[in-house]
């Protein structure tokens, strides 16, 4: 049976539930296999990147190119 199939049969059984109880247990796995999924996608950056940015972060400051906290909450205000 192909992915495709599983998931049709999958829903069908699943319309067929009667137990809430059952229900929240398949939304509570599907949740948290969504997050772990999110989680894998994230990529640590480089000690090379994050120097750069740091050195990027600290030129802007010197430079005047940054926002204070209290322009961005006036901002949404």
């Amino acid at each position: 049976m192909n992915l495709e199939a599983r998931k049709i049969a999958f829903i069908q059984e699943f319309l067929k539930l009667q137990s809430e109880e059952v229900v929240s247990r398949l939304e509570s796995i599907l949740k948290n296999k969504k997050n772990t999924s999110e989680d894998q996608q994230f990529e640590p950056m480089t000690q090379n990147e994050l120097n750069k940015r740091i050195d990027q972060s600290e030129s802007d400051f010197k430079n005047k190119r940054f926002k204070s906290s209290s322009d961005l909450l006036a901002k949404y205000e």
